[in-house]
């Protein structure tokens, strides 16, 4: 059995957190040494007699190839902080988990990736901003992440697979069941479409309320730059914005009505020392991404020049608000809003401001 299946396995054990673990693996060396571990042992390093008590039960009960085989029947996979392909956003950060269960494709390497976060009780104008920012940037092959959750982070996943984006979900409950359960298939979505559903949480671990507020390290951890659209100013979108800055990476905040409850969180960071953000331009500039865009990229997102020369033929004739080519369109605003982007990036439209686009 390798390391990581016995890290896997203490991991398990939701007392040993990633800095005991990193007190155990300092201390053992091996993974396979802290689960063979004598009582006395770990009693010497600090632990209580109540908690050695409680892990050597636990490691009675717990069959590690049982384990291993229902995840694999689950089509889970399992990467540790001893794995070279533990995704490099996460390696080194403070708090890091030792452990990741993940469905679909999580890269090693996902450096090109913003987090949306926000109000689970977002209003219109939220919902139209979180699909807008993630489906734009998406279409420049950015990946979005967020926590699944009802509200703003279902509005930044839905934005990113309108154009056919990658994007993560952090869930604060073991993999083998989805919360909230009516995003199920919206996980199932994120999947199919290359992104992964990411959780530390073992098979069986239910949706705990403190859970999600320590999944917000990931969230943030994961991401190059995280966007706060709309939240209280207690509450979780804070906390993860909070992580974020500890973490090094900036901060961005998206301004609301000034009436609305929802605009106390962004509006707080804005005058904490947050960076506005007023479109996709604004993140793609901080990420040093306008001089990349990989062009092939953008073809396979939108690969159809029958969509954009219709766009081109509706503005033919005088500039229309993005509002209006929705409309007459049929389309998501999050589809239209993204297209419109590339034609700008393209040179084929001009954004005017306030909504209006022109044919150039």
């Amino acid at each position: 059995m390798n390391e990581s299946k016995y890290l896997t396995a203490i991991y398990s054990f939701s007392y040993f957190g990633p800095a005991r673990i990193k007190l155990l693996l300092s201390y053992f060396k091996t993974a396979k040494k802290i689960w063979l571990s004598k009582s006395k042992e770990l009693i010497e390093i600090g632990l209580s007699q109540k908690k050695v008590l409680e892990f050597d039960e636990y490691r009675k009960n717990f069959d590690i190839p049982e384990y291993f085989e229902k995840l694999k029947k689950l089509k889970i996979n399992v990467v540790t902080i001893l794995d070279k392909n533990y995704p490099v956003n996460l390696r080194g950060l403070t708090g890091a988990p030792s452990v990741l269960y993940f469905k679909g494709t999580l890269k090693t390497a996902d450096t090109n990736s913003v987090a949306i976060v926000g109000s689970r009780k977002m209003t219109s104008y939220g919902r139209e901003v979180a699909e807008k920012f993630a489906g734009e940037l998406a279409s420049f092959g950015v990946t979005i992440i967020s926590g699944l959750a009802r509200g703003i982070d279902t509005a930044a996943h839905k934005g990113a697979l309108s154009v056919s984006g990658r994007t993560i979900a952090v869930l604060g409950n073991g993999l083998d069941t989805i919360y909230p359960p009516e995003n199920t298939k919206l996980a199932d979505e994120i999947i199919k479409n290359g992104g992964a559903i990411v959780s530390e949480y073992p098979l069986g671990y239910p949706a705990l309320p403190v859970n999600f507020a320590i999944r917000n390290r990931i969230v943030s951890g994961m991401s190059s730059c995280v966007i706060v659209v709309e939240g209280a100013v207690k509450s979780g979108t804070l906390l993860t914005a909070t992580h974020a800055a500890e973490q090094g990476k900036t901060v961005f905040a998206i301004p609301g009505q000034i009436t609305s409850p929802l605009s106390a969180a962004p509006h707080y960071l804005l005058k904490n020392g947050a960076r506005i953000a007023t479109s996709a331009r604004d993140i793609l500039e901080e990420m040093d991404m306008q001089v990349k865009v990989d062009t092939e990229r953008i073809e396979r997102v939108l690969p159809s020049t029958k969509d954009e020369a219709i766009l081109i033929e509706f503005l033919t004739n005088e500039p229309m608000h993005l509002d209006e080519l929705v409309r007459i369109s049929g389309c998501e605003t999050a589809e239209i809003s993204a297209r419109l982007t590339i034609m700008e990036m393209k040179g084929m439209v001009r954004n005017l401001g306030k909504g209006m686009y022109q044919k150039v």
